[in-house]
């Protein structure tokens, strides 16, 4: 899915390009409106649009765009008013998410107003060669005995039900994402809770203690010494994609 960025703050298209692309977005990025409105890459299937921009303002790029176009736009702020998220809106956005955000947030705005638009939903690539036996659930995500269905927040592990909070679901999701890759801590925080949370990064290692206890096994979640985390399946077990 390409997305077209339009934010004239460096420190924060840097890191939500490269989240973003931690997610199989493509993401184009320009620093003014008047580049946004004279983009002549691929048409984005998404635009991402700051109100703040150095020259003019993005109210007036999200009227020229709905003008021209039916693209979903989604305003990224830090304008919280009542007020600008009404005109935004009424000028023809779609959502309007207030800074700061996370990109676990943001991936789900973007999920729901491309359902709303009536575009395909985002969702990794589909699998091939999946072995019929292996088959998991459909939109479900299977790791040897260990079932993860994003669209319903529900696990599985040896067909019984896991009860997981809303973050740790959120974290067992992310490190699915990529099972086996060594992840940062800062990655992680990043991603799953908010590149803006100042908080005790020892939350980190709760949850985490937290997700091995309820998976019965430590060895789902692995500790690489002095970097960050990563999810294994315990075991010889065949790892299969997300698929349906």
């Amino acid at each position: 899915m390409r997305l077209l960025l339009i934010e004239d703050d460096d420190r924060i298209a840097g890191p939500l390009t490269e989240g973003l692309g931690r997610y199989g977005f493509t993401v184009d990025h320009v620093r003014t409106g008047a580049a946004g409105l004279a983009n002549t890459t691929a048409a984005p299937d998404l635009v991402l649009l700051d109100l703040g921009l150095p020259d003019m303002d993005g109210l007036d790029v999200c009227r020229s765009l709905r003008a021209r176009s039916a693209v979903p736009i989604i305003m990224i702020t830090a304008r919280g008013e009542e007020a600008d998220r009404i005109v935004g809106l009424e000028l023809g956005a779609d959502d309007y998410l207030a800074k700061p955000f996370g990109v676990r947030e943001l991936i789900a705005r973007i999920r729901a107003v491309t359902r709303c638009a009536g575009a395909p939903a985002y969702a990794p690539t589909e699998p091939a060669d999946v072995p019929q036996a292996q088959q998991p659930a459909a939109g479900a995500q299977a790791l040897g005995p260990l079932a993860i269905n994003r669209r319903t927040r529900e696990v599985h592990l040896n067909d019984r039900d896991v009860a997981l909070t809303p973050r740790e679901f959120d974290l067992l999701a992310f490190l699915a994402d990529d099972p086996g890759t060594v992840h940062s801590r800062q990655q992680i925080m990043d991603s799953v809770w908010d590149p803006h949370f100042f908080g005790p990064t020892k939350t980190l290692d709760a949850h985490v203690a937290a997700l091995r206890r309820k998976l019965g096994d430590p060895g789902w979640i692995t500790t690489a010494r002095g970097v960050g985390f990563r999810l294994t399946v315990p075991g010889d077990h065949t790892v299969s994609e997300e698929t349906g």
